[in-house]
């Protein structure tokens, strides 16, 4: 039976003693104890967060080479087993859980666990032994986690961003073409649900646009942060086991090797203890988030009924919208997207606590803030992306609706003030909801106004008090 399992498991020891390992395993026994250990969400580790880190240990390997820290065999064989990482081989042997203690300790040693026994194994050993390719003294030196898992966390937090931005610049300018499409539509502006003053239903859409081109800014901003990386501080931000070549050398090997344009932190402490630049990030996904929640709200009411809600617009009926009722269509797509803003909102609260917790020189809760924030990011891109092209594409207008809504409303009354001041328009809209006819009617009924003075005022004012927009939307950069 000994045997048998020789044959099947090897074994491995660490400081805290031994553990059987399955043979063909490219993990080690550092990560068996943190899957062990932290049985959580039964999530990965995020597959774009994997490969920056990888990344990371592929710069740091060069840089010790050039150091002369690392033989050229060692640190070729180091360099190849990370290129066939970030090309997405051997993602099943990152078996740790997303959330996990010791500030990604864990996720860490995972990364040089596989990357050692891939190491070895392109040298023509056999995986476990270290003494080819050792996890902590070859792939991981002059490193800690606690400078690696915070930029590779950047990293990856400008990767989604770049990508969630792009779709929420698709939303943007589709909601800015509703905007121009329907600009000559008037409909009744509402305040609080009740009627307010006429407006344009192309302003609506523009509204709508305005505020996430302003997300889209906010975002550029707050991800400018993550380009700073503590790289080079190992445990606190003082540089202790890194040489002086690997220090001044690391973030430019980096942006070398993989095109990006990163910067050292001016203050290696503080870029190592505060994650506040990932709490702007969450914030600004927040702030989105609202928007997205506010303009789905909107969408949801304006389209309501068919026969007994506002209808003033049209959303793609997708799917059945009812179980048991015929022909019953439900805005699912807002819906849905109210869901993740929901989501978002309730990851920003998570980001916060975790970033407020930190102690001294480390914050332990890294991972907590990944994993919300990786979401937040996901969820938003995806959220843009399924509100651009399953509803506001293929929204439509009932044009004689919102002008029949407009032209029964007493609220209109609201433009005879400058004629007949507040008191007389008071009273006429009073008189008008009183007979069940329109304001028109109770002007020409009274005379009030000449029917020229009545065109004038009815008829051109939501063009004349407010001039159309031009429905250009300015050109955003997207890249960092």
């Amino acid at each position: 039976m000994k045997g048998k399992v020789d044959r099947i498991m090897r074994i491995e020891a660490d400081s805290m003693g031994s553990m059987a390992i399955p043979k063909d395993a490219y993990y080690g026994v550092q990560s068996l104890r943190g899957r062990n250990n932290f049985i959580m969400t039964g999530r990965p580790l995020n597959p774009l967060f994997i490969a920056n880190l990888v990344k990371i240990k592929k710069a740091a390997a060069l840089t010790n080479y050039e150091a002369g820290l690392l033989p050229e065999e060692k640190a070729g064989s180091i360099i190849k087993a990370c290129e066939e990482i970030i090309k997405g081989s051997f993602r099943d042997q990152f078996i740790v859980d997303a959330i996990q203690g010791g500030a990604g300790t864990s996720a860490n040693m995972n990364a040089n666990e596989v990357i050692a026994n891939r190491a070895i194994e392109l040298l023509g050993g056999i995986k476990g032994n270290y003494s080819i390719i050792h996890p902590n003294d070859h792939v991981n030196m002059a490193q800690s986690t606690n400078d690696v898992i915070p930029s590779a966390g950047k990293m990856t937090v400008l990767e989604l961003l770049v990508k969630a931005m792009a779709e929420l610049k698709k939303l943007s300018e589709a909601l800015s073409n509703k905007a121009e499409e329907y600009d000559h539509v008037l409909k009744m502006g509402r305040t609080q649900l009740q009627d307010a003053v006429p407006m344009r239903l192309g302003q609506t859409f523009q509204a709508f646009s305005t505020a996430i081109n302003r997300d889209i800014v906010r975002l550029k901003l707050a991800g400018e942060e993550m380009l700073t990386l503590n790289l080079g501080g190992t445990a606190i931000g003082s540089g202790l086991n890194a040489s002086p070549y690997y220090y001044s050398n690391i973030i430019p090997n980096l942006n070398r090797l993989f095109t990006h344009n990163y910067k050292q932190a001016a203050d290696m402490f503080d870029a190592t203890q505060n994650l506040d630049g990932f709490v702007q990030v969450s914030g600004c996904l927040k702030s989105c988030a609202v928007n997205l929640s506010k303009i789905s709200n909107d969408l949801r009411l304006l389209s309501s009924g068919p026969r007994t809600g506002f209808g003033e617009i049209n959303l793609p009926a997708l799917q059945n919208g009812s179980s048991i009722m015929p022909g019953k269509v439900n805005p699912v797509i807002p819906e849905v997207v109210n869901q993740a803003a929901f989501q978002i909102i309730g990851n920003d609260a998570a980001v916060t606590w975790a970033a407020g917790s930190g102690q001294l020189e480390l914050n332990a809760f890294e991972p907590v803030v990944f994993y919300n924030l990786f979401e937040s990011l996901e969820l938003l891109r995806q959220a843009a992306f399924t509100l651009t092209n399953l509803c506001i594409t293929g929204i439509t207008a009932n044009e004689k609706h919102c002008k029949a809504l407009l032209d029964n409303s007493v609220s209109v009354a609201t433009a005879l003030c400058p004629v007949t001041g507040y008191e007389e328009a008071a009273r006429i809209a009073k008189t008008a909801l009183k007979k069940g006819v329109s304001v028109k009617d109770i002007v020409r009924e009274e005379g009030v106004l000449s029917e020229k003075e009545i065109e004038k005022i009815f008829d051109l004012f939501p063009m004349t008090l407010n001039p159309q927009i031009k429905y250009e939307n300015k050109e955003i950069s997207l890249s960092y």
